[in-house]
């Protein structure tokens, strides 16, 4: 039985031993790959594809929906309502450091990919590498990746120009793009825009942790 026990013992210590230098692969590579990272993202800021250019409270409403503590953690937020596991920085880094994501272990080297990005670029930096790289599924001319693109191909217009409604059209299929259709009018996608129109306004909050699709705001 004590043997047993010990060779139990030594599978959890070198399981233990080997996801985390999983993840620490994956916050080195991110590191390694920083200054590259970096340029791309100063650039999408200088050509005003960058945070900034949703306009102040846009770009506080969509933090909110997507990642509230976003401003405050350094990749990881287990805590705050309605974060649900996966914070911008990891969703980034699924994108960026994966050429093709598989749930599972795959979330222990996201994370430090995450950790790693967050030691090397600044907020504004992964937020415009996020805005650049995400999915927002289909347009007129097939699937969608970028909020901005997303943007001018559905309303012909940059999101500064939208109105709050069209604005968080947008934002509302970033958590589900295959799920909803913003070139029809789509019921699934008109309640999660009236729960985030709720939230933003300051009249519901999430349920919890994993409250991601806001039932707290039903």
């Amino acid at each position: 039985m004590k043997r047993i026990l010990r060779l139990i013992g030594l599978s959890i210590t070198i399981l233990t031993v080997g996801l985390l230098g999983y993840g620490g692969l994956g916050y080195w590579d991110a590191v390694h790959e920083s200054d590259n990272y970096i340029a791309t993202a100063e650039a999408l800021i200088a050509s005003e594809q960058g945070p900034q250019d949703l306009g102040p409270e846009r770009l506080e409403q969509l933090i909110m929906v997507q990642d509230p503590a976003f401003q405050e953690h350094s990749g990881i937020d287990l805590s705050t309502a309605g974060a649900g596991l996966t914070t911008v920085t990891q969703s980034l880094s699924k994108r960026l450091g994966f050429d093709s994501f598989r749930p599972g272990i795959g979330k222990v080297r996201q994370t430090g990919f995450a950790l790693g990005l967050e030691s090397k670029l600044s907020k504004d930096q992964i937020l415009a590498l996020f805005l650049k790289t995400v999915e927002m599924g289909n347009g007129p001319n097939g699937w969608m990746t970028g909020f901005f693109t997303a943007s001018a191909a559905i309303y012909s217009r940059p999101p500064s120009r939208l109105t709050d409604s069209e604005f968080l059209r947008l934002v509302a299929v970033m958590i589900s793009p295959a799920q909803y259709d913003l070139q029809k009018d789509d019921n699934a996608l008109n309640k999660r825009v009236n729960r985030i129109m709720r939230l933003v306004a300051g009249t519901c909050s999430p349920a919890g942790l994993q409250d991601v699709w806001l039932d707290g705001c039903a």
